[in-house]
């Protein structure tokens, strides 16, 4: 319900724009109640929410829905509502009633809101009154008493009513109602006996009640006088009531009027008086709102008047005669009452349309008036008097006597004075008339009273003046009268005369006049000097509070005669304190003293107003306070704090608006000095110091006495007196002066101070034992910073002015933070600081004096380092007070840092770093940076600028003080320093203000900040994170690259950034002048504004600025959304215009701040919203750099924004992560290299590419999480309410471990968030939220679980363009790594040790775990914080192995090695590591085997049950040895998940014998990939045949077969292909050999026969159409070489093209068109004759117009089969360079071999081989590279030689691995761009030309030539050769990590019979080439070893050298 409350009151605002909510809550009402069987209770809610609509709104609703609906409702209550089925269950009475009050409550605040809406409701009232009416008279069902409830609602609120209705429902309600009368005789009841009660339980009850009656015999009836007038035996005051109970008499005739009445009253139902209350409150209703006719309203009146005047006579009956007792009586009582009340409010309301000089109105008001003042008067006597309800009864009499005297007036006020004094006479001589609640009676005489008096002074004040005066007499009257008794018999003080002196003091103060007073106050001065009330007494008491109630008005001549008389009655008690006398005093004078008189000191205090005098008054408490301390010094035996205590809360009080920092009169500056010198002489101050009393001291206290101690005990504890008197003590000091009285001689003479001793007191100088006692508590006072024995030069008295000293300027800094009376403003003028460093400015100072003020300095500083400590955890407003506090104190120490006293200088300076160091924030709080950048300059005095010294001196202090201050800004909070900075500038900019001086533009200019810089940060700060750097680059307005390296000039950025900000401002205000100055008309701000405006039109008129704002602010929204829409889309965002948006909204919203820095214009909320939200719905590095410049721009310039802004962000981060973007995207496409290289080298089906670089949304995240990083840092020490946001953003962040992205490139920005998930912990446990330990604790293991779940998959990879990207990621790491090891030793608060947080780490779930062993996080373990440290440990290995892989990525030539991970740990330590791992999550153990492989006990911790879904684990148990011991572990084959297509093919080689589970598992891999993607691994899959025994492999070759025609192909081609004999492989000649090549045919014609017939027709064309093409070379062998290409032609010209579907073997994407039949050319071969065709080819999935050509060699004699497998290996490492994003260049053209020794050879495209370039041009590569070009250093050639570089590294690494031989010029090509490209695969792995002479016997060619194009230098040290070789190690690196895949690709081949394993050990060669054993570091050192070996290599140049003789192939 309060949500749908606040709702309906937002849409009470603008309904309009939250039209939708409207509609939606009229969804749930019910559109027609009539119909319903039973309503729910959200429907009554909403019926009630909308009738609050109506009555909270004063727009108009279009929506006539809202409207229907609550008049159907409301008309439909007497059909539905009365049945009890029609609510809710559960729905009692007193939930009925409520909802029916509050429903016609609403419906009156409606209809006074609008008269059309109160018309429409009074057409349906009437009828729906009668109706009930009806219904409750005639109806016996149940539900009457729901239509009863509805009537008493109806009562209290009534709804207006149409006059044409009105006395229809009058007459109504009184024939329906007929009220018993008892005058009148007993009518008999029509409504019955049927009553509601209340139960206990609170449901209805209906009863039949029984009446009789009264049988009892009524005694003598007690008059007024005889039962309340009658005061202490004594006859007085006779009331005029007697005159209405003399018809009765005591006769016997009067006592049975008065039984036949009782009868009747008891005879009376109780229903039957509810329904009467209706009836009448109703009439009243009615009454006072429409006019009837007079006729009518007599009748009412009438009615009324009887019931008033039957009130008399029930009034006075007494309790004992009725015949009821208990509830039943007081039930029946109180309805009557309510009766008597209603008929009051009628009858007083009826006289209101009376004509004023009718004769008959006169009397009738006469008589109406004299009623209602005798029902008052008997209603004080009642025995009912104490009931609630005769309280309101008389309370609404008496209103009603006013409201005639006021209206009425003139002889009727006469009138009414004349009895009211004896109303009020009787009302205060009743002792319990008057007491707490707000209803009493002597609270509405009062009242009334005053409204009378108020009215009548200004009518008639002789009458008034006589009232008045005739009560104040009655208390000397009183006093007279009680002369003549004998005093004996006086004992107590009368009860009237009491309540009359507090009347006539409540009068005053209501009416508070100021003759009024000085009517009083002279009678009451009188009897406390003269009278009885000049002893003790009550009535002195009373009258002392009464004459400083009456002082308090501040009217000044009452105010000083009781002042004086306070004064001097307050000191003759204390001189009576301890006499003779005193013994026999009435306690009363102790009362006086003690209570009274400084309660009425503190009342005074409290209500004077007048400056003037609260000046005086301040002296005079002041001059008292001095005496009394004096005077107290003399009582032998008694402390002075018991007389002076008293009166310090109303010193308090007067003090508490007087600002100490201005000049204040020497007189009052020594009244203060006196008042804190017996302060500190009496103990009275709060206790400063915790400390235990040295025992050297207790001699001396002994032997001095107890006040002496007293003073002592004051210093350390406890306190002694009153807490009131303490706490009074601390508002004092916040508005006492320095208590320097002399500005020449601060400590005053010696006879002056020993003149504030009394002579008798034995304190005075005289007196050393004393002077050491004060000096001990000094010393105590000051922390022992200053040792008594240094303090021997000062006297006793000057010891104790000094601890007064101490005392006053400590507790002004731990009583209110240090923070002095004055304006609310909290400006640097009123810390407490501009007092205490008065004391500094006296020179001349004793060496010991100056020692204790440095010390009080230190003490008072320190105290209010404490109290901003204390509230460092508090939230909303208690932290904004902290904030502001630091802030003035900080700012009044940079303005003191240019005193002329170097003394203040230097103390300035030290507090002011201690300040800082102690409290961060105040290095980003706006208003000091403001001081620090400008005040000192600007403030200086100017009699002292022209003393170079001195100014040579503050200019030092300043610049060490600024330079130190920004450079630690901006090395915890780059963003948000700059951000100030300038702003700093740009107010400067807009005020005017003069440049800022020399020497803060070269401290400035001398500023840096930037992650280029080779120094770092000292200590744990935040720019060193590079997430920070980056967001730093961004919020400085620069243009720079995210993530690069920068320098970026403090000054000269912030300058740019300012000037900008202030450019876009200015535009903003210009656009509103222009608007404004235009009035708004015709100004126009584009079409869609112009649509917004006329939807807008109907709204109230705006003033001009605010209607501009609201026309800017919709165009910027509608820009905004129009840019998320663009994005949502997959669009680009122009950056210029989205920043240039993006600013102007923000100078909008700035501008349009109040002076709370709260949007003033509404709808600004959203764009605030937008305006965070648009970066994070973008998601670029562009837009996230917009973002956090105007984030920054935001939180800086308007600091109470950053709440709202940080809200909008955490909840943007939260959705980032709901949605998957960025460091969230989780998803296996956004995986990173694994999901490019799927399912070939890693598990998974093959993912589309996202639309967007995943790479893009974690860099945006990075940025963002710098800004996050930054705010952290800002508010860490200063926000609670922001942490809880940032805690919230990291609990959200941390609950998943697992929805972060895997992608490498996000491993920096992981532990950055990690990274600031413990920085958060750290904060908390070190104090901000202390009470928050078991949330830290919960956010630290998730963290820890999320950091090491990112171990849980295998290392990756990752490479960009940007060439520091990853040394930022290996930062990032490591300085994850560096918190880790180091507990948090923050700089700026070190409160925290390790062992502490230990501690408080491990208690709470430590304490949790004991209970149940299970954690929310880790599950159930046994001991939490000995997994917490284990964990804790396998973290930091894990991540500092993980910093040195992105160590040796980022710096891949560094030569340094690192075996520390396999050094360092003993195999305890692995095994340890790994269980561990294995606790957490199986995945990471796994992963641990992967990072460690040569560690091979890692393996044996592996359990398959935990690991089976994992596919990476399968070799770990899927081994030789397992299948041949067939192990039950085999059996969870069926389970595990489908692994990558290499891992499965290893399975198929002998080694696995076929075994038929792990065959099973294979096939299935297999069968889950289509078939397009096995395709690549045809060899392997032909290869497998010769194991398939069961043929296995040969079914699932079948079925894919008819799965895919181009699988089908392809197969043939290579079953042809594997047709012809091996020429000297392994199994040459064998049997298995001759099986195979059997099989081969055998499976072809089996595909061919599962061919569909259209299968069938494409196989055919396809095979014959390059059937005839590869035929050609056999045509053309017997003709001459200078004919073959004319054949070539001839042959061509024969072949034509059958179907458009033909695609080229090699390509079968590439659909072939046609063919260029003079494209053919024959080769040159041995014995053979190589033809290349060009045929015109388009892409299968591309535009078919777009024909391109492609040519292909087709080979006859020649095996290509090798070539293929050296292809597919390069082919795989092109994949992994690409998947991890390295720029090395592979070109794996397309060979397939089609028959025997038969194949076609794609050819690369615009290439020409070195031995070709070397026939035209002399030259080497470095020359033809010029020559083709252009000159060294020219665009063209430097990104041709770029391109050499990547393709001859990429080489280098696949001609590594694959040794391929016979590297003349001739099998390296060169496209047109520069790039390398090798061909020519004949002599791999193992075998070379020359009979495997291995002469080429570097890893891979790198000739002279090449050398010089990569090293210009010659000496390796190039940068060029550098790029080369660390690009030759990355792509080494890569490679290693899909070694196996590499490897099972190879191996399956080995026995094929192909030449390169005809030799030695390829496969275990290949494996070492790899060298799996090393680390990372190492595997980089070994290949760059491997680069310098290559680098000229003198057999690579003889090698060509023999090519040349042998072959003439140029070298």
């Amino acid at each position: 319900m309060e949500a749908l409350t606040e709702l309906c009151d937002l849409i009470a605002l603008n309904p309009t724009q939250l039209s939708d909510k409207l509609t939606w809550i009229c969804t749930r009402c019910p559109s027609s109640p009539s119909s319903l069987s039973r309503i729910t209770r959200s429907q009554l809610n909403a019926v009630l929410i909308l009738t609050r609509l109506f009555s909270k709104t004063k727009h108009s609703i279009p929506d006539p829905k809202p409207k229907s609906l609550l008049f159907n409702f409301l008309e439909s209550i007497p059909a539905v509502s009365f049945n009890p089925s029609f609510w809710p269950q559960g729905y009692n009475m007193d939930l009925i009633l409520t909802f029916f009050n509050d429903f016609l409550a609403y419906l009156v605040k409606a209809s006074q809101l609008s008269a059309d809406f109160a018309e429409e409701v009074a057409g349906f009232l009437c009828e729906i009154v009668i109706n009930v009416v009806d219904f409750v008279n005639s109806s016996e069902d149940v539900g009457i008493a729901i239509g009863r409830v509805f009537l008493i609602a109806l009562s209290n609120n009534c709804p207006p009513v149409r006059s044409l209705d009105a006395e229809r429902l009058v007459t109504c309600l009184l024939t329906s109602f007929n009220s018993v009368v008892v005058l009148a005789g007993p009518p008999a009841s029509p409504l019955g006996s049927v009553s509601i009660q209340s139960s206990p339980g609170g449901n209805e009850i209906i009863s039949n009640v029984s009446r009789s009656s009264s049988n009892s015999v009524l005694r003598e009836v007690e008059t007024p006088s005889s039962s309340g007038a009658s005061v202490n035996g004594s006859i007085g005051w006779r009331s005029s009531v007697d005159q209405v109970g003399g018809h009765f008499g005591n006769s016997d005739g009067g006592v049975a009027m008065l039984r036949r009445h009782l009868a009747l009253f008891e005879e009376e139902g109780l229903d039957s008086l509810e329904k009467q209350a209706i009836a009448l409150r109703l009439i009243g209703h009615i009454v006072d709102k429409v006019p009837i006719k007079h006729e009518l309203l007599d009748q009412v009146r009438m009615v009324s008047k009887k019931q008033l005047q039957s009130l008399l006579i029930f009034l006075k009956i007494r309790k004992r005669d009725w015949a009821e007792d208990g509830a039943m009586l007081k039930a029946r009582i109180t309805s009557k009452l309510s009766v008597y009340q209603a008929a009051a409010l009628v009858q007083i309301r009826s006289l209101a349309s009376f004509d004023l000089d009718g004769k008959s109105s006169k009397k009738i008001l006469l008589e109406t008036l004299a009623l209602l003042v005798d029902a008052a008067e008997l209603c004080l006597y009642s025995a009912w008097r104490k009931l609630r309800v005769c309280e309101e009864l008389f309370s609404s009499l008496l209103k009603g006597v006013a409201k005639i005297a006021v209206t009425r007036g003139g002889q009727l006020l006469r009138v009414l004075l004349i009895r009211l004094k004896p109303l009020v006479l009787a009302a205060c001589a009743q002792a319990d008339t008057w007491g707490g609640s707000e209803g009493s009676m002597f609270g509405s005489v009062i009242r009334t009273s005053c409204e009378i008096i108020e009215y009548g002074w200004n009518k008639d004040r002789g009458p008034v003046e006589t009232f008045i005066m005739g009560l104040a007499a009655s208390i000397r009257e009183r006093n007279d009268y009680e002369e003549q008794e004998d005093k004996k018999e006086k004992q107590t003080i009368p009860v009237v005369q009491l309540n009359i002196i507090r009347m006539l003091a409540d009068l005053n103060v209501s009416i508070n006049k100021s003759e009024v007073v000085d009517m009083v106050l002279p009678l009451f001065i009188e009897s406390l000097e003269e009278g009885d009330a000049s002893a003790p007494s009550l009535l002195r008491l009373q009258l002392l509070n009464a004459v400083s109630h009456m002082a308090s008005l501040g009217f000044e001549k009452s105010y000083r005669e009781t002042v004086v008389l306070m004064t001097r009655s307050y000191m003759n008690k204390l001189a009576s304190v301890g006499s003779a006398q005193s013994k026999t005093l009435a306690a009363e004078a102790t009362t006086e003293r003690v209570e009274t008189l400084p309660a009425g000191f503190l009342l005074i205090a409290s209500g004077l107003s007048s400056s003037k005098l609260r000046l005086d008054y301040r002296h005079r408490l002041l001059s008292l306070c001095s005496d009394v301390g004096l005077a107290a010094e003399s009582k032998s035996g008694r402390s002075g704090a018991d007389f002076l205590g008293p009166l310090l809360p109303a010193v308090a009080e007067i003090c508490s608006d007087f600002d100490p920092t201005v000049v204040v009169e020497p007189s009052l500056l020594k009244l203060f000095r006196n008042l804190w010198f017996y302060i500190a002489l009496f103990g009275l101050a709060p206790p400063i110091q915790k400390i235990v009393l040295p025992t050297k001291f207790s001699t001396i206290l002994n032997s001095v006495g107890s006040m002496s101690g007293t003073t002592f005990q004051a210093v350390a504890g406890p306190y002694m007196w009153n807490t009131q008197w303490s706490a009074a003590v601390q508002r004092i000091a916040q508005g006492t002066p320095p208590l320097v009285v002399s500005s020449v001689k601060w400590l005053e003479d010696e006879l002056e101070l020993n003149a504030l001793h009394n002579p008798g007191s034995r304190r005075g100088s005289g007196n050393e034992k004393a002077a050491l006692v004060q000096r001990s508590a000094l010393c105590a006072a000051l922390g022992g910073q200053v040792e008594v024995g240094a303090m021997s030069a000062i006297s006793g008295v000057k010891a104790t002015y000094l601890l007064a000293v101490a005392f006053l300027e400590i507790i002004r800094f731990s009583s209110n933070g240090g923070i002095l009376n004055g304006d609310t403003e909290l400006t640097a003028s009123r810390s407490a600081f501009s007092c205490v460093f008065e004391y500094l400015k006296t020179p001349n100072l004793l060496p010991a004096v100056l020692q204790c003020l440095n010390a009080i300095i230190h003490r008072s500083f320190e105290a209010a380092l404490s109290w901003l400590g204390d509230r460092i955890s508090e939230a909303g407003n208690e932290a904004e007070r902290r904030e502001s506090t630091l802030s003035a104190h900080a700012r009044f120490l940079i303005k003191s840092m240019s005193e002329r006293d170097e003394h203040i200088r230097d103390m300035s300076a030290t507090l002011l770093v201690q300040l800082k160091n102690r409290f961060p924030q105040v290095l980003w709080n706006s208003s000091c940076l403001d001081s620090l950048l400008f005040s000192v300059s600007k403030d200086l005095p100017p009699a002292l600028v022209n003393d170079p010294a001195w100014v040579a001196k503050v200019r030092s202090v300043y610049k060490g003080i600024v330079q130190e201050w920004i450079t630690n800004a901006l090395s915890h909070a780059p963003c948000t320093s700059q951000g100030l900075l300038q702003e700093k500038l740009c107010q400067a900019n807009a005020l005017r203000i003069p440049q800022p001086t020399t020497d803060v533009v070269s401290l400035l200019s001398e500023i840096q900040l930037g992650c280029g810089k080779t120094e770092s940060w000292s200590g744990m700060r935040s720019a060193n994170i590079p997430a920070v750097m980056a967001a730093a680059g961004a919020a400085s307005g620069a243009n720079f690259k995210v993530a690069e390296n920068f320098n970026l000039e403090v000054l000269s950025t912030g300058i740019v950034s300012a000037s900008f900000k202030c450019n876009v401002a200015g535009e903003i205000a210009g656009m509103r002048g222009l608007y404004n100055s235009m009035g708004g008309l015709g100004f126009g701000l584009g079409l869609g504004l112009q649509k917004w405006r006329s939807g807008v039109s109907a709204q109230e008129p705006q003033p001009e600025t605010q209607s501009f704002n609201g026309l800017l602010l919709a165009q910027f929204v509608q820009e905004l959304q129009r840019y998320v829409n663009v994005a949502e889309k997959g669009g680009d965002i122009e950056k210029s215009s989205f920043r240039q948006t993006c600013s102007k909204a923000t100078a909008l919203l700035l501008s349009d701040l109040d002076s709370d820095s709260r949007p003033k214009m509404e709808g600004s909320s959203q764009l605030l919203r937008l305006l965070c939200w648009c970066p994070a719905y973008i998601s670029t590095p562009d837009a996230m750099e917009t973002g956090v410049f105007i984030w920054t721009w935001l939180v800086s310039a308007a600091p109470k924004l950053g709440p709202h802004v940080l809200a909008e962000l955490v909840d943007a981060w939260l959705w980032t992560i709901d949605t998957k973007r960025g460091l969230f995207a989780h998803e296996m496409r956004y995986a990173g290299p694994a999901a490019n290289l799927r399912p070939h080298l890693a598990p998974g089906e093959p993912e589309e590419k996202p639309d967007k670089d995943p790479v893009e949304g974690i860099i945006a995240h990075r940025l963002w999480l710098g800004f996050f990083i930054d705010r952290f840092e800002v508010i860490r020490h200063s926000s609670v309410d922001q942490l809880m946001l940032l805690e919230r953003m990291l609990q959200g962040t941390m609950k998943l471990p697992f929805h972060f992205s895997r992608h490498p490139a996000a491993v920096g920005t992981f532990f950055t968030i990690m990274l600031l998930g413990l920085k958060f912990c750290s904060s908390q446990y070190q104090g901000n939220q202390q009470d928050s330990g078991l949330a830290s604790q919960l956010l630290e293991d998730r963290v820890y679980r999320a950091s090491l779940g990112w171990f849980a998959y295998e290392p990756e990879w990752y490479d960009t363009e940007n060439k520091n990207f990853t040394k930022n990621e290996a930062q990032s790491v490591s300085i994850f790594i560096d918190f880790l090891l180091n507990e948090p030793l923050d700089t700026i608060q070190p409160e925290s040790s390790p062992k502490q947080r230990e501690r408080e780490n491990g208690s709470s779930f430590s304490d949790m775990m004991q209970k149940d062993q299970y954690h929310p996080v880790w599950g159930k373990m046994d001991d939490y914080a000995v997994g917490r440290e284990k964990r804790k440990q396998l973290l930091l290995m894990l991540c500092q192995h993980e910093a040195d892989r992105l160590d040796v990525w980022a710096h891949p030539t560094n030569a340094k090695e690192n075996t520390l991970y396999r050094l360092k740990f003993s195999s305890e330590k692995w095994i340890d590591y790994s269980r561990t791992a294995f606790s957490v999550d199986p995945q990471i153990a796994l992963s641990l085997v992967s990072r460690f492989p040569a560690l091979s006990h890692l393996r044996a911790e592996l359990h398959i049950t935990e690991i089976r879904y994992i596919p990476e684990a399968l070799p770990f148990f899927v081994t030789p040895k397992a299948v041949e011991e067939n192990s039950t572990l085999l059996q969870q084959l069926p389970h595990w998940a489908a692994c990558s297509i290499t891992q499965a093919l290893k399975f198929l080689t002998p080694a696995y014998k076929g075994h038929p589970r792990v065959m099973a598992y294979v096939l299935r891999v297999l069968e889950s990939y289509p078939p397009e993607r096995v395709t690549f691994f045809m060899p392997q899959l032909v290869q497998a045949l010769r194991y398939d025994d069961e043929r296995l492999v040969e079914g699932y070759l079948l079925r894919a077969a008819q799965r895919s025609d181009i699988f089908a192909h392809i197969l043939i081609w290579h079953l042809q292909g594997e047709t012809c004999s091996p020429e000297s492989g392994k199994d040459a000649g064998t049997a298995k050999n001759s099986s195979f090549q059997a099989l081969l045919p055998i499976v072809r014609q089996r595909i061919i026969d599962g061919f569909t017939p259209k299968a069938l027709d494409l196989f055919q064309r396809e095979f014959d159409f390059f059937d005839k093409v590869t035929s050609i070379s056999g045509v053309l062998f017997p003709l001459p070489k200078e004919e073959r290409r004319a054949g070539i032609r001839r042959e061509l010209e024969k072949i034509g093209m059958n179907g458009e579907d033909l695609y080229l073997p090699t390509a079968p994407s590439k659909l072939v068109r046609s063919i260029r039949l003079d494209s053919g050319i024959p080769l040159q071969s041995a014995a053979k004759v190589p033809i290349m065709i060009t045929f015109n080819v388009v892409d299968r999935d591309g535009n078919p117009e777009d024909l391109k050509p492609q040519a292909c060699i087709f080979k006859v004699g020649d095996d290509c089969r090798q070539d293929v497998l050296a292809l597919q290996v390069i082919s795989l490492l092109r994949d992994i360079f690409e998947a991890v994003g390295l720029n090395l260049y592979l070109f794996p053209y397309g060979v397939l071999p089609t028959g025997p020794e038969r194949g076609v050879i794609e050819v690369v495209p615009n290439t020409r081989s070195r031995s070709q370039m070397g026939e035209i041009n002399d030259g080497g590569l470095y020359e033809i590279f010029q020559q083709d070009y252009g000159p060294i250093g020219s665009p063209n050639f430097e990104a041709a030689r770029d391109n050499f570089i990547i393709s001859s590294a990429g080489y280098a690494v696949a001609s590594h691995l694959l040794q391929p031989k016979d590297r003349h010029n001739g099998n390296l090509l060169f496209d047109n761009v520069g790039r390398l490209v090798h061909i020519d695969f004949g002599f791999i792995l193992e075998t070379s030309p020359g009979g495997n002479m291995r002469f080429e016997s570097a890893q891979f060619k790198l000739s002279h030539e090449m050398t010089q194009l990569l090293d210009p230098s010659g000496v390796m040290k190039s940068e060029t050769w550098i790029h080369f070789v660390s690009l030759c190690v990355k792509g080494y690196l890569a490679a290693r990590l899909r070694m196996d895949g590499i490897i099972n690709t190879v191996q399956l081949m080995v026995d094929s019979g192909l030449p390169c394993f005809s030799r030695g050990d390829p496969i275990g060669n290949l494996r070492k080439r790899f060298h799996p054993e090393m680390s990372e570091r190492e595997a980089a050192i070994f290949m760059i070893r491997t680069c310098t070996d290559a680098y000229n290599k003198w057999t690579t140049a003889g090698y060509d050298l023999i090519q040349y003789l042998q072959q003439g192939i140029e070298k």
